[in-house]
């Protein structure tokens, strides 16, 4: 069943409820027997090849005072930078949708990029999979149960988690908002070093590629 626009899918709450611990981490919601992109899958787990060919997204829930508060993000897989995001109270199709705009509008892809997640029903809803399409980008899904297929998504949230939030009493979630802003586009894309890229921060790599691309 797919989400409507603006509210969660039955699976999804029904996830979110039986999560409420202070360990959660993601969403556990499937579409079950709909989606069969094995192929595309094990594309998404080899190293992309250029920038802005390959985006991996996910969502995760974040612990507040106030009560949870859900972040969504899309990664961009050659330079492990997080080209959009998204938090809300709400696990509802506009979360990630908002995330994915956002990505779009900022890197403006080609089309034929391969846009990777999992099977949640807020990737799967009518909305977003519309926005996809009519950008050109190819939607992929993990195979059932198999997060793995996910891996540089659920890194990043281990990364947020272990080196931001889990040393922070997260009064609010305007409080958690302002904190998760300011380690993704103020530390993590800009200054955090990743061996994945040579010890090079995500913005920084970017920029040798293209000077690399425009020497060439």
């Amino acid at each position: 069943t797919f989400a409507s626009h603006g509210k969660p899918c039955s699976s999804t709450i029904r996830a979110a409820s039986a999560t409420q611990t202070r360990s959660s981490t993601r969403s556990t919601s499937h579409t079950t027997g709909r989606f069969k992109n094995d192929a595309y899958a094990r594309l998404v787990r080899l190293a992309a090849e250029g920038d802005r060919e390959k985006w991996v997204g996910d969502i995760t829930y974040i612990w507040t005072r106030e009560g949870w508060l859900y972040l969504a993000v899309l990664i961009d897989l050659f330079s492990r930078r997080v080209v959009g995001w998204s938090m809300s109270e709400s696990l509802s199709t506009e979360l990630p949708l908002r995330a994915l705009k956002m990505a779009i509008a900022a890197r403006r892809p080609p089309r034929g990029l391969l846009h990777h997640t999992d099977r949640g029903c807020q990737y799967a809803s009518v909305e977003y999979r519309s926005v996809l399409a009519h950008h050109g980008i190819v939607a992929s899904m993990s195979r059932k149960g198999n997060c793995w297929d996910n891996a540089v998504a659920e890194s990043f949230f281990a990364t947020l988690k272990t080196e931001l939030v889990r040393d922070l009493d997260l009064l609010t979630r305007d409080h958690a908002r302002r904190e998760v802003f300011a380690y993704t586009e103020g530390f993590y894309n800009r200054r955090r070093r990743h061996s994945f890229l040579g010890y090079a921060n995500p913005n920084n790599f970017e920029l040798a590629f293209e000077q690399q691309a425009e020497a060439a």
